[in-house]
C-alpha cells in the first residue's frame, strides 16, 4: 500500500484520501454510461478518511476501481433523437469510466480499472443494507421484503486520490498537536523523544499540509496553527 500511495503523489506530497461508493449505486441492468451520467454534478463515492470537506471538485492524481457492473452491451436509457453523450461513445467499461474521470477532473494523472466480479457479502459480511437493494446489491424502486438470503454480492466502487482535501485534514492535525502544548505530550518526552524533533516532526507535518493547497495565500487552516 505505501508503494502504491508513492506512484500517486509527487511535489513533496506524500499521502492519500480514500473514497469508496458501497455499494456502488446502480438500477439493475443499467449501462455504465447511463450510470455515470446520472453523477455529474455529485460524485457516486464518499471520503472514508477524516476530513471536514466531503466535497472534491480537483485532484492531483487518482487510482479507481469499480467492480460488479456488468460489462454486456444492453438497452441505452439515452432518450431517442438526443445527442449521445461522449460515455455512450466508448467501446469499453474501462474507457467509460476514464473518460468519466477526466471529465470530472481535467488536468488529473488517473488509472480505472473494471472487473466484473461483484463484492461478495454473503454471511459472515454483516448485513447492514437497505432494503432498497435486490439480492446482488442494485437499487430498487421501492422497497421490497427481505429476502432468506439477504445481500450476496454488491457492486463498488473505491479510490485513492491526492487532493488539495487532504489540507484541512493535515493542517487539523498540526494545529490539534500545537494547540495544548507540549506538556500534553509528556510521555512522548519520558520515552525519549526530544523537544527538537517534535518541533521538528510539526514542521514537516505542515509543510506537508501545504503541499497540497490550491490556492493563493494563507488559508484560515494555516492561519490558525500559527
Amino acid at each position: 500500500m505505501m508503494h502504491f500511495a508513492d506512484s500517486l503523489t509527487f511535489s513533496g506530497r506524500k499521502v492519500v484520501a480514500a473514497w469508496a461508493a458501497l455499494p456502488f449505486p446502480a438500477l439493475s441492468g443499467s449501462l455504465l454510461p447511463d450510470i455515470l451520467s446520472a453523477h455529474q454534478q455529485d460524485l457516486p463515492w464518499k471520503l472514508l478518511s477524516s476530513c471536514r470537506e466531503q466535497k472534491v471538485s480537483c485532484c492531483f492524481a487518482q487510482s479507481v476501481v469499480l467492480r460488479g457492473i456488468c460489462q454486456e452491451k444492453g438497452k441505452s436509457e439515452s432518450c431517442p433523437g438526443q445527442p449521445r453523450s461522449p460515455l455512450h461513445s466508448c467501446e469499453s467499461p474501462e474507457q467509460v469510466l476514464q473518460q468519466f474521470l477526466h471529465t470530472q477532473f481535467p488536468g488529473a494523472f488517473s488509472t480505472s480499472h473494471v472487473l466484473q466480479q461483484p463484492c461478495d457479502t454473503r454471511p459472515p459480511f454483516p448485513q447492514f443494507f437497505s432494503p432498497l437493494l435486490t439480492r446482488r446489491g442494485f437499487l430498487l424502486d421501492k422497497a421490497q421484503g427481505s429476502s432468506s438470503g439477504g445481500v450476496q454480492s454488491i457492486p463498488v466502487l473505491a479510490a485513492l486520490q491526492s487532493s488539495p482535501v487532504l489540507h484541512s485534514l493535515l493542517s487539523g492535525l498540526c494545529r490539534e498537536l500545537r494547540a495544548p502544548g507540549l506538556r500534553r505530550w509528556s510521555s512522548f518526552f519520558t520515552a525519549g523523544l526530544e523537544q527538537d524533533d517534535f518541533q521538528e516532526a510539526l514542521e514537516e507535518l505542515r509543510s506537508l499540509a501545504q503541499c497540497y493547497e490550491t490556492g493563493f495565500g494563507a488559508s484560515e487552516d494555516e492561519a490558525d496553527s500559527d
